[in-house]
């Protein structure tokens, strides 16, 4: 039992401790990373440069498709349904090959992750595509990590205040290229250019290019590391994704550890000693903000840029690269359990360099577990299956289709001749940028004839129908049957069309009604 002043005690820590809780939402601390150099950075580079290429040049591209088409390279026609890729062509009843490009595209994203971890994040993510561009011009109009930080934290003045507004007068620039480069995705982009200057552009264009100013702008300059964190799901998504085998940025603190700034001095007196020399490199070039050295931790992107800057270290030192290096759970494991079989202590076994300053025998060699092993393979087969499926759907897919409403009210009409006439629309799909002539076929139904409005042909068994390119052609069709060819109330016959030049043709199964005969 506890008396009153343990009681009193325990309240006022709990009290006290409800004051120094942290707020659920934490205010953001500016990051100012250093700007990397290596191998991993030089990747950045190209990376962004072939995406933000692809991204602003695409709409520019053309592909000439003949005279009845847009020579857009990519567009996405709204306005007549339609989306163009170079020489495919999709309709809004296709939309399952944009499904199946999501589902290749989330496959893809778990292949990934399970083999060399957030590499999306670190590389290809437009969120870091963008944010690296922005730190460019940051680095290049207010100066180094240092220079910044010192600015950051000087009082205003005329100097200050002209460079801020020239970071973000340039950042404002790139935030309206990028989208104004959306919209021309939806428009032929030459003349919607024109359009956009002249101030004669759709509001809707305007708008977009409104938006998505703001969110490049706020989401590339203002917040950056916080989108990663707070916005994007896939952080607390990707623990699932990864295994002991999956490849991530690690700090082999087995070699690292102990930290020392006077290594030498340590190893003389008999002191172990690791290779981390505590410089803080790997935390001033990430663009998180975050210490590699604490473990993975959900902001980590896996960029790589802290094996760039430690690696630089370690040359200047004079020591082993790969104190900070892709590796797995799995490598991660083996290094320690080498460690602690050399005679490292079990109470630290992260004490890898000995007082002669000598590596234990095998720490530095990665015992490789199966970066592709069933799950990736299962995951490599799943996107596989469906490119393949997408790939010969659209080399077998038809572009001439043909669909038919029958009339409801009446179902039939009795002529002054006897004979039974039916109702149908008849709908024509020309899917492909050249007019054709179809030939539009009555299949069955014995002595049947039809005849179409607007066509100036006696009833016939077949018409010839031209259609124009890219277009639907709908028409009204009767059908005719003389009174003694009946012999059911419902009869089954074929609508058929060609295209005889293309050898393309569509059938589609239509019912005749006709009145019961009384007995």
């Amino acid at each position: 039992m506890l008396n009153q002043s343990q009681v009193e005690r325990l309240d006022a820590e709990a009290v006290n401790s409800a004051k120094t809780r942290q707020p659920l939402y934490a205010a953001r601390k500016k990051i100012f990373p250093k700007r990397a150099s290596g191998r991993f950075r030089r990747f950045k580079w190209l990376v962004m440069a072939i995406t933000l290429g692809i991204y602003y040049l695409t709409p520019w591209l053309r592909w000439y498709r003949g005279p009845f088409a847009p020579d857009q390279a990519v567009l996405i026609d709204l306005a007549n349904r339609r989306f163009y890729f170079f020489f495919i062509e999709i309709w809004p009843q296709e939309f399952y090959y944009v499904a199946g490009l999501l589902m290749m595209a989330g496959v893809g994203l778990f292949l990934i992750t399970s083999t060399v971890g957030r590499a999306w994040c670190g590389y290809t993510c437009p969120q870091t595509v963008w944010v690296d561009l922005f730190l460019v011009v940051e680095g290049a109009i207010e100066g180094d990590r240092i220079a910044r930080m010192e600015l950051d934290a000087a009082p205003w003045s005329v100097c200050k205040l002209f460079l801020r507004i020239t970071k973000h007068a340039v950042w404002l620039v790139i935030a309206v290229v990028t989208g104004g480069a959306w919209i021309f995705y939806f428009a032929d982009a030459p003349k919607l250019l024109g359009e956009v200057v002249a101030g004669t552009a759709a509001p809707v264009a305007y708008a977009t290019i409104a938006v998505l100013t703001g969110t490049t702008y706020v989401f590339g300059g203002l917040v950056r590391e916080q989108v990663c964190t707070y916005m994007c799901p896939w952080p607390r998504i990707q623990a699932a994704m990864l295994d002991e085998n999956s490849l991530t940025v690690t700090y082999n603190d087995w070699r690292g550890e102990p930290r020392s700034r006077h290594a030498k001095k340590a190893l003389a007196a008999g002191l172990p000693a690791g290779d981390c020399v505590d410089c803080n490199a790997c935390v001033a070039v990430c663009p998180m903000g975050i210490d590699i050295r604490y473990g993975q931790q959900l902001e980590c992107i896996t960029c790589a840029l802290c094996i760039d800057a430690c690696d630089g270290v370690m040359d200047k030192l004079g020591r082993e690269r790969g104190l900070i290096s892709y590796a797995t759970l799995a490598d991660y494991n083996a290094n320690m359990a080498v460690a602690t079989a050399g005679g490292v202590s079990p109470v630290s076994p992260a004490l890898v360099r000995t007082a002669g300053g000598t590596f234990v025998e095998g720490l530095t060699h990665f015992h490789r577990g199966k970066i592709f092993r069933l799950r990736t393979y299962i995951y490599l087969g799943a996107w596989s299956a469906i490119g393949l499926v997408l790939v010969y759907s659209l080399l077998t897919r038809e572009r001439l289709e043909l669909n038919v409403l029958h009339d409801r009210n009446p179902q039939f009409v009795t002529l002054s001749d006897g004979s039974i006439r039916n109702g149908y629309t008849v709908k024509l799909l020309n899917m492909i940028p050249e007019p054709r002539t179809i030939k539009v076929m009555l299949q069955g139904l014995e002595g049947g004839e039809m005849s179409i409005v607007g066509v100036d042909q006696p009833p016939s068994r077949s018409f010839p129908i031209a259609v124009e390119p890219d277009r639907l052609k709908v028409l009204k069709v009767f059908v005719r049957q003389p009174t003694d060819r009946i012999k059911e109330p419902a009869q089954s016959f074929e609508f058929r069309i060609e295209d005889q030049a293309s050898s393309e043709a569509a059938e589609y199964t239509a019912s005749f009604n006709a009145p019961e005969k009384s007995k």
